[in-house]
């Protein structure tokens, strides 16, 4: 037989205090004078009777929980051991702890159609939470949206944008750490830079894209955007622009670029320079590769930690427009597989 959830009257019962006082203690009152005795003595009653905290209670009484919620639109366990998420998470984690805020991770329990959902039969599963983190590549801006509206805390990791109001987010800045791979291939020597990059209006895709076309333009030079998944086509077109350089957004592309660069007899570097737009990231494919890639690393890890900050300004009622859209920057790693341009 499953036992009662003991009440706050039956802890001032055995604490010889009031329910009013219980109530304090729980809920760190500095309002109040309370006699360390008989704060101790609330405690330990409050331990001896294993008393939990009504949370659904609190959220209808409008009280937070100390809880940051985490919602992922992917897996965030993947088997490897170097995995997109796992970084982001560690900062979650670590600065959550830091603030005092417990955790709670939100899956695949609300999975409609294939696909994980914020809300299930027309509830925010999140509303448990005081707010929530989100990330994810294959979000649902309908769902993104709705939660604007209602004006639920949430902070998104990536850039991200919204019909119905801007959206508090903490995202990695491509647009100019692609133009930085841009000015460093121009800087060795190259003329003929390509950008390799996905099809589609997803927003780091966007940023990339934005990226490369700033620094071409600002070097007086026609942008040369690429946007073929398959791999023997994008080879062609790179052999018949007679690119020496070029920027590509997946470790997949990159991987399949090297191989048929290799299998024409051509040396990479030396005759091919290739600069990966982000992290050699392993749910992209490639991700066991020797090869050493000239990139720019994401900053997961301040992310997380970023975000976790961001959201407990939204929650302490700062205004979403003041600061909360953020892009950190990334770090250019030298890698090897860049070198100055062959003079033809």
């Amino acid at each position: 037989m499953s036992r009662q959830r003991v009440t706050q009257a039956e802890v001032a019962r055995v604490a010889g205090v009031s329910q009013a006082m219980v109530s304090l203690v729980l809920n760190g009152s500095s309002d109040v004078r309370i006699a360390p005795e008989t704060r101790a003595r609330v405690q330990e009653a409050l331990r001896s009777t294993g008393y939990t905290v009504d949370i659904m209670g609190r959220r209808l009484r409008g009280k937070g929980n100390n809880i940051l919620g985490v919602f992922s639109y992917e897996s965030v366990f993947p088997s490897g051991g170097a995995d997109f998420y796992r970084p982001i998470l560690r900062g979650i984690e670590e600065e959550a702890e830091a603030q005092g805020y417990d955790l709670l991770l939100f899956t695949s329990s609300g999975r409609r159609a294939g696909r994980r959902q914020v809300y299930e039969n027309g509830t925010n599963r999140l509303g448990i939470a005081d707010g929530s983190i989100l990330l994810g590549r294959h979000n649902d801006p309908a769902e993104l949206a709705r939660l604007t509206r209602e004006r639920f805390p949430f902070v998104f990791i990536g850039r991200r944008e919204s019909p119905a109001g801007p959206i508090a987010y903490v995202g990695a800045d491509y647009v100019e750490a692609t133009r930085q791979c841009y000015d460093r291939l121009w800087r060795l020597g190259h003329r003929r830079i390509a950008l390799l990059g996905l099809a589609g209006d997803h927003e780091p895709t966007v940023d990339r894209r934005r990226g490369y076309e700033v620094a071409a333009r600002r070097h007086r030079r026609t942008p040369l955007v690429l946007q073929q998944e398959d791999p023997d086509q994008a080879w062609q077109a790179l052999v018949a622009e007679q690119v020496t350089g070029v920027l590509v957004e997946t470790t997949a592309m990159a991987e399949g670029l090297h191989a048929r660069a290799t299998a024409a007899g051509l040396d990479v570097p030396g005759d091919l320079s290739i600069i990966l737009l982000g992290d050699n990231d392993p749910s992209q494919g490639g991700g066991d590769s020797a090869v050493d890639w000239s990139m720019f690393r994401i900053p997961r890890e301040e992310l997380g930690a970023t975000a976790v900050r961001v959201l407990l300004e939204l929650l302490a009622g700062r205004s979403p427009d003041s600061g909360h859209r953020l892009l950190l920057p990334c770090v250019l790693h030298e890698g090897g597989t860049v070198a100055a341009a062959v003079r033809r």
